[in-house]
């Protein structure tokens, strides 16, 4: 198993760290990935993380998933055509889309959420409805491949829901339920 998480300056530290670790524990290999070509990105507070790739050399059929933590990276993120292209890739295949507060703008952009069920930290509630989701404030909802969560608060939640689908995806071989 293989998941991609995506980073860039001002991304929210704990959206970020908390998954990292979990999925790091159930043996999940985590891959970080930036644009820019930069080696380093600091956290809203000032941590910073290295970057293992730039985005522009990821392909989505070798990652199992992508987190998009939140903090105000999610803006900048959704700026680069190759992020969006992964995440529709992504999505057509049904694989692991988890994103969470500001992350959804990610989705947003990437043209996804028509239709779709999720939540997200409330100041971008309205760019989420206007993109044709269905907003439920929940700690995290769940819609087929696309897991959302809200605030840091919601990460034992989100977590949870993320390494299940994912054990869900091992036990079918790797391939997408």
């Amino acid at each position: 198993m293989r998941v991609l998480i995506l980073v860039d300056d001002f991304y929210e530290e704990m959206e970020m760290w908390y998954p990292y670790y979990r999925l790091l524990e159930e043996s999940i290999e985590v891959i970080i990935a930036a644009p820019g070509g930069k080696k380093e990105y600091l956290g809203k507070n000032g941590y910073p993380v290295k970057a293992d790739t730039d985005t522009t050399l990821t392909k989505s059929k070798d990652f199992h998933g992508v987190i998009i933590p939140g903090g105000y990276a999610p803006d900048k993120l959704r700026r680069y055509p190759e992020i969006l292209q992964f995440i529709r890739e992504m999505n057509d295949a049904g694989k692991l889309i988890a994103s969470i507060c500001h992350g959804p703008w990610v989705l947003i952009s990437a043209g996804i959420m028509s239709g779709r069920r999720a939540t997200c930290f409330y100041s971008i509630k309205d760019d989420l409805v206007n993109a044709g989701a269905l907003y439920l404030d929940e700690e995290t909802v769940v819609d087929n491949n696309i897991i959302t969560a809200r605030v840091p608060s919601d990460l034992p939640s989100f977590c949870r829901e993320i390494i299940s689908f994912l054990r869900a995806m091992d036990l079918d071989h790797g391939t997408p339920h």
